[in-house]
């Protein structure tokens, strides 16, 4: 008697969600650059053109994988009494969601986001400056350049990490050690040539991260609210309106 052919295992069907799934852990595993369309295909055992049925190309990938991290951000309700501690915490959340998944930010590094999902990051950072009347024009550049300096920001981090898991011991960088390195580096430099680099050694080395990247958005705030007014235009009731916002009081 024959025996009964067994079924082979039927595979999980391709989705888009799978595909960012995949590459998002391949990124977190391998780097940024180990993702393809070819390797994404090996992850999921499955044929390249099989991906393009879902994805279009990298720069697709690119835009769901930065949809996915936004949409870990809390996006606050715009309080013009606390718009600046707003502003800040988004920054925060941003730098943290990227940190949570390496390789994201470097896929937002020259993507401008279009997709619902990322585009809610910049709806919600303008709508926050708009509380604290800030000019449009204004709210619309501190939202594009704070996008590229957080991302800048947590691609730098992401090449540290990087670093630390292939250094030559196995161990992760001793950052004490290095500070230590470039104090001592900088306080050796000629002082003919370079005397506040020597008399600013401690202070050039001292803080962590956290620190700098604090003084960063103090600034940039600073910045934002003192330039405000240079950048009020003819038509910002028009564009208020477009947007059904009642004109915005100066910043305080």
């Amino acid at each position: 008697m024959r025996a009964p052919r067994t079924q082979p295992p039927r595979k999980t069907r391709l989705t888009t969600e799978r595909i960012v799934d995949a590459a998002m852990s391949l990124m977190a595993s391998d780097g940024y650059d180990a993702v393809s369309m070819r390797s994404l295909a090996r992850e999921l055992e499955t044929g390249p053109a099989s991906l393009y049925t879902h994805v279009a190309n990298r720069e697709e990938l690119d835009q769901l994988v930065l949809e996915r991290v936004v949409a870990e951000v809390p996006l606050p309700e715009p309080d013009p009494e606390r718009w600046q501690e707003q502003v800040k915490q988004l920054l925060r959340d941003i730098l943290d969601a990227y940190r949570n998944h390496p390789g994201s930010a470097r896929a937002a590094m020259g993507t401008i986001p279009t997709s619902e999902g990322g585009i809610a990051g910049a709806e919600s950072m303008i709508a926050l400056c708009l509380a604290g009347g800030i000019a449009p024009q204004a709210a619309a550049w501190f939202c594009d350049f704070t996008s590229l300096y957080v991302g800048a920001v947590a691609y730098e981090q992401s090449i540290w990490a990087e670093r630390e898991n292939t250094t030559i011991a196995g161990e992760p960088a001793d950052h004490e050690a290095l500070d230590k390195q470039l104090t001592s580096y900088f306080e050796d430099l000629p002082h003919d040539r370079f005397p506040l680099m020597r008399a600013f050694a401690q202070v050039m080395t001292t803080g962590d991260l956290t620190d700098r990247f604090e003084f960063a958005i103090d600034v940039m705030l600073a910045g934002l609210v003192a330039s405000s007014g240079s950048y009020r235009r003819d038509d910002d009731a028009e564009v208020l309106a477009a947007a059904s916002l009642d004109g915005q009081p100066g910043p305080s």
